[in-house]
Protein backbone atom coordinates (compact mmCIF):
# COMPACT_ATOMS: atom_id res chain seq x y z
CA UNK A 1 0.00 0.00 0.00
CA UNK A 2 3.07 2.50 0.79
CA UNK A 3 4.25 1.40 -2.34
CA UNK A 4 1.54 2.40 -4.47
CA UNK A 5 1.00 5.89 -2.43
CA UNK A 6 4.86 6.68 -3.40
CA UNK A 7 4.36 5.35 -6.94
CA UNK A 8 1.50 7.90 -7.62
CA UNK A 9 3.31 10.69 -6.05
CA UNK A 10 6.41 10.32 -7.80
CA UNK A 11 4.03 9.80 -11.05
CA UNK A 12 2.72 13.12 -10.07
CA UNK A 13 5.57 14.92 -9.41
CA UNK A 14 7.08 13.76 -12.49
CA UNK A 15 4.36 15.11 -14.22
CA UNK A 16 3.90 18.45 -12.66
CA UNK A 17 7.98 18.71 -13.46
CA UNK A 18 7.10 18.05 -16.94
CA UNK A 19 4.64 20.98 -16.71
CA UNK A 20 6.20 23.01 -15.44
CA UNK A 21 9.41 22.67 -17.94
CA UNK A 22 6.78 23.04 -20.79
CA UNK A 23 5.41 26.58 -19.43
CA UNK A 24 8.84 27.78 -18.67
CA UNK A 25 10.07 27.55 -22.47
CA UNK A 26 7.20 28.82 -23.98
CA UNK A 27 7.82 31.64 -21.08
CA UNK A 28 10.93 32.18 -22.55
CA UNK A 29 10.09 32.22 -25.93
CA UNK A 30 7.71 35.25 -25.14
CA UNK A 31 10.54 36.77 -23.45
CA UNK A 32 12.87 36.78 -26.27
CA UNK A 33 10.18 37.34 -28.33
CA UNK A 34 9.37 40.66 -26.47
CA UNK A 35 13.05 41.64 -26.29
CA UNK A 36 14.19 40.73 -29.91
CA UNK A 37 10.75 42.88 -31.37
CA UNK A 38 11.73 45.92 -29.10
CA UNK A 39 15.09 45.59 -30.25
CA UNK A 40 13.91 45.71 -33.81
CA UNK A 41 11.76 48.36 -33.74
CA UNK A 42 14.14 50.56 -31.36
CA UNK A 43 16.95 49.98 -34.30
CA UNK A 44 14.34 50.54 -36.85
CA UNK A 45 12.87 54.17 -35.75
CA UNK A 46 16.88 55.24 -34.82
CA UNK A 47 17.93 54.48 -38.17
CA UNK A 48 14.99 56.43 -39.84
CA UNK A 49 15.35 59.23 -37.38
CA UNK A 50 18.88 59.01 -38.77
CA UNK A 51 18.44 58.93 -42.66
CA UNK A 52 15.99 61.78 -41.97
CA UNK A 53 18.12 64.17 -39.94
CA UNK A 54 21.46 63.39 -42.43
CA UNK A 55 19.91 64.35 -45.18
CA UNK A 56 18.58 67.78 -43.34
CA UNK A 57 22.36 67.99 -42.30
CA UNK A 58 23.33 67.38 -45.58
CA UNK A 59 21.15 69.98 -46.98
CA UNK A 60 21.89 72.34 -44.37
CA UNK A 61 25.61 71.83 -44.91
CA UNK A 62 25.57 72.28 -48.60
CA UNK A 63 23.65 75.49 -48.11
CA UNK A 64 25.59 77.03 -45.69
CA UNK A 65 29.13 76.29 -47.60
CA UNK A 66 27.59 77.81 -50.57
CA UNK A 67 26.74 80.66 -48.45
CA UNK A 68 30.23 80.93 -47.30
CA UNK A 69 31.70 80.48 -50.80
CA UNK A 70 30.09 83.53 -52.16
CA UNK A 71 30.68 85.59 -48.88
CA UNK A 72 34.38 84.56 -49.58
CA UNK A 73 34.45 85.13 -52.96
CA UNK A 74 36.17 81.45 -53.33
CA UNK A 75 34.48 78.18 -54.26
CA UNK A 76 36.14 75.50 -52.52
CA UNK A 77 37.10 77.84 -48.99
CA UNK A 78 33.10 76.94 -47.76
CA UNK A 79 33.74 73.36 -48.11
CA UNK A 80 36.72 73.22 -47.29
CA UNK A 81 35.30 75.29 -43.59
CA UNK A 82 32.08 73.10 -43.23
CA UNK A 83 34.45 69.53 -43.73
CA UNK A 84 36.86 70.92 -40.81
CA UNK A 85 33.72 71.37 -39.09
CA UNK A 86 32.84 67.78 -39.21
CA UNK A 87 36.02 66.50 -38.74
CA UNK A 88 36.78 68.36 -35.44
CA UNK A 89 33.10 67.02 -34.24
CA UNK A 90 33.53 63.50 -35.44
CA UNK A 91 37.27 63.43 -33.27
CA UNK A 92 35.48 65.10 -30.30
CA UNK A 93 32.94 62.30 -30.60
CA UNK A 94 35.52 59.88 -30.92
CA UNK A 95 37.64 60.93 -27.77
CA UNK A 96 34.11 61.78 -25.32
CA UNK A 97 32.59 58.38 -26.73
CA UNK A 98 32.73 56.34 -23.15
CA UNK A 99 30.45 59.14 -22.33
CA UNK A 100 27.84 57.87 -24.68
CA UNK A 101 28.60 54.59 -24.12
CA UNK A 102 27.27 54.54 -20.50
CA UNK A 103 23.65 55.81 -21.74
CA UNK A 104 23.31 53.54 -24.58
CA UNK A 105 24.25 50.21 -22.23
CA UNK A 106 21.23 51.31 -19.69
CA UNK A 107 18.74 51.93 -22.04
CA UNK A 108 19.81 48.48 -24.09
CA UNK A 109 19.67 47.06 -20.73
CA UNK A 110 16.47 48.73 -19.43
CA UNK A 111 14.90 46.98 -22.52
CA UNK A 112 16.50 43.61 -22.07
CA UNK A 113 16.00 42.98 -18.60
CA UNK A 114 12.84 44.11 -18.44
CA UNK A 115 10.84 42.10 -16.32
CA UNK A 116 7.24 41.60 -16.87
Amino acid sequence: MAFEALKKDLIDVDTDVRSYIEISEEYYKLRIFKVLTGSVASITQSLCIGAILFLAVFMFSLGVSIAINEAMGDFYSGFLIVGTFYVVIAIMFYLFRHILHRPLLRNFSKHFFNTP
